[in-house]
Formats: C-alpha cells, structure tokens, sequence
C-alpha cells in the first residue's frame, strides 16, 4: 500500500468509487421553446470518490430534442464508461474524455457528466478551484441573462414584471412558434419595460422568410436585441450568413455548433458573430477546444446550457472565470426549478453570479438510496 509522502499526484487521484443517480426536479414554468418543452429536470448526477478521500461531482442534462439523449440510455451509457475508470488516475482527465468521444461521440451530456466529476474531483485533491485549472483569467462578478419561455403575452409580461422586480435587465426571449406572436410578446414587454435588452432564441424555429418578418418586426418596435440566436435550422449556414450580411444583426449559433469541425464550418461559411458554448452538447473539453478556435478565427462568445442544476452550470461558470473572453452568460436554468438540490458552489444574487475560492466547484449534493455504485 501506498501511503503519505511516498504517494505520487497519480496515486492520489487514482478512482477508486463511482456513484450515479437520477433526480427529478420540477420547473416553476413550463420550459417552452420551438423545438420541445420540459416541466422537469430529469438528470443524473455522478459522484467520483479518489484514494485520497477526494470527491468530485457532475451532471448529465439531456435534453432529447437536441442531442437525442434520454435519461435511460443516458444512464447506461454513464455505466459502461465509468465502469473502467476505476483504478485510472483522474489526472488522465484529458485522455478519458478523448476515449469518451471516441466511444460514444452521439452522448455530450453524458460525456459532460463524466468529465464534470473527474475534473471536479481532481481539483479538490490539488486544493484549488476549478477555474484555476483554466488560469483564472477573469475572475470576478458576472451578469447573466435570465429565460423567458414561449407563453401567452399575460404570462410572458407577469414572468418579465417578476424578473425586472429582482434585479434583471437582460431578458432571453424563446420564440419561433408564432411570429406575429412572437413580436406582440416583445413589443408588449418594450412598452412597459423600455431599458430592457433582449438575447432572442428562436431555436431554430424560423425559416428564412419568417426570421425576415421577425426582424423587421422588432426594429420597427426599436426593441434592443442584442443577439438573433440560432434563428434557422441547424444547417442552413448560408441562410444564416445571409441574414448577418442583409439585416446587419448579430447572430449567434447554438445547436449549428456542438463540435470543432461544426464551429470550423460557421467561420468559413461566416455564418455568425457569437458562437454559444454549452458543456452538456459538446462535452467539457470540446467546449474548450471550441472557445479557442472561435477566439483564434475573431468570433465572440456567449455561453450556456440547458435545464441544469448549479453542479453543471459551475463547470460552465468556471469556464467563464477561468479563460476569460466570453461576452454573454446565459446560465440561469437552476433559477427557473422550483427547488435547489446543490449545497455550496456559486451563488446567485438576483442576476449576479457570484465566484466562489473553494476546491473544485465547492459544492455537493447527496446520492439517493437507489444510486448505482461502481467499486
């Protein structure tokens, strides 16, 4: 056995348990937007426990309508890769996660998950947070926007009165069911609320014609839209490009974007001037590989995710704080369930993320009675 000095930062990190549970958490609203709706947050949570007596964890946040992911398979597939890493040092982090996308390319928020604990756990062991993994660039107080869903133009004005009463000024329209509607919900919102500015998501939800009419639409109200984010379908890159060269609007791509070779493609089609980062449709380490060839190539960057607890959108956050360069926050999901799980981690003060100097994401939650243990 290999004890105190003799033991080697790979010894240390060395997976000895793993744990994996599912918890369901139910959303204040409907989450609504073009493409499929959520009344809950069905996720799996993994806990990595090293020989050191570190604990890391992650988040698995499927979401089917976009990475094709289901809880079960989620699951299953979270088994058959956490199952080797056992007696692996989880400092091979980068390794795994290159086996990880090997394996099963067609898992992010699995892939995600997995990679969430490892590195989560390994920065516990090293008694430094996790953005300090990533140099902690721009560590600091940051703003994040706050989702509004599709809903009738009474409920979007009563969840818009709500959020400007806390503080929040930075509101992420989902549209793309009804554009006539779509432009009614915003003016209704500009009437009463004239300061406010708009990240608008259509989630593909627009052909050419009706991104069109939208965008006409909204400039004749003079609302201030910050961002047109993934107005067409995933595809159409040139009909993106055209809507940046005629409309002279920002766009930004989301679901256009889950790998390299996608980002590789908007900037040669010059398809966007944002590039939306997200952890649980690419995988932790892709999403850093993404931030840096959008930086190289001179795109900007938001960031965000989808209906996550503070154990994901902490790995997101560290991003944030640890490379710098992101323009927009758009994590805000843990705000919209009806309860929080997370003890710890990064704190919310109404908009206000807040950075923590805890090891890791410096927050935990408990493994259920029916949670799964590899050991």
């Amino acid at each position: 056995m290999i004890t105190g000095k003799f033991m080697t930062q790979a010894d240390q990190t060395t997976i000895t348990k793993i744990q994996l549970w599912t918890l369901n958490i139910p959303i204040t609203d409907p989450f609504v937007v073009a493409t499929g709706q959520l009344t809950t947050a069905q996720n799996i949570f993994i806990q990595v426990t090293l020989r050191d007596g570190s604990i890391g964890f992650g988040e698995i946040a499927p979401f089917t309508d976009l990475t094709g992911e289901t809880v079960s398979d989620s699951l299953k597939t979270a088994e058959s890769l956490a199952t080797p890493l056992l007696g692996t040092p989880a400092i091979n982090y980068r390794k795994a996660a290159q086996q990880f996308q090997e394996q099963v390319p067609n898992f992010p928020a699995t892939r995600c998950g997995i990679e969430t604990a490892l590195l989560d756990a390994l920065c516990r062991s090293e008694n430094i947070p996790l953005w300090a993994l990533w140099g902690g660039a721009d560590v600091r107080e940051r703003e994040t926007d706050i989702t509004i869903p599709i809903c009738n133009c009474e409920r979007t004005l009563a969840l818009v009165r709500e959020w400007h009463a806390k503080g929040f000024r930075l509101f992420k329209m989902k549209v793309g069911h009804d554009v006539d509607e779509d432009i009614r919900r915003i003016e209704e919102i500009h009437k009463q609320f004239p300061e406010v500015t708009y990240l608008v998501d259509p989630n593909q939800g627009f052909d050419r014609n009706t991104a069109e009419g939208f965008i006409k639409g909204v400039k004749k109200i003079k609302a201030k839209i910050e961002i047109l984010e993934q107005p067409l379908p995933r595809d159409d890159l040139e009909g993106a490009a055209w809507l940046r060269r005629t409309f002279q609007i920002p766009i930004a791509a989301d679901e256009t974007v889950c790998t390299v070779a996608d980002a590789q493609c908007v900037i040669q089609n010059k398809a966007a001037d944002y590039i939306n980062l997200k952890i649980t449709k690419s995988g932790v380490l892709e999403t850093l590989d993404i931030f840096t060839l959008t930086r190289t190539a001179g795109l900007k960057l938001m960031i965000g995710g989808m209906v996550e607890t503070r154990i994901a959108m902490g790995c997101s956050f560290s991003i944030v704080l640890g490379m710098g360069e992101i323009d927009y926050l758009d994590l805000d999901t843990p705000l919209l369930m009806n309860h929080d799980p997370v003890k710890g981690g990064f704190a919310y003060c109404c908009p206000r993320l807040q950075p923590w100097n805890g090891a890791g994401l410096s927050a935990s939650l408990s493994p259920n009675e029916n949670s799964l243990v590899i050991e």
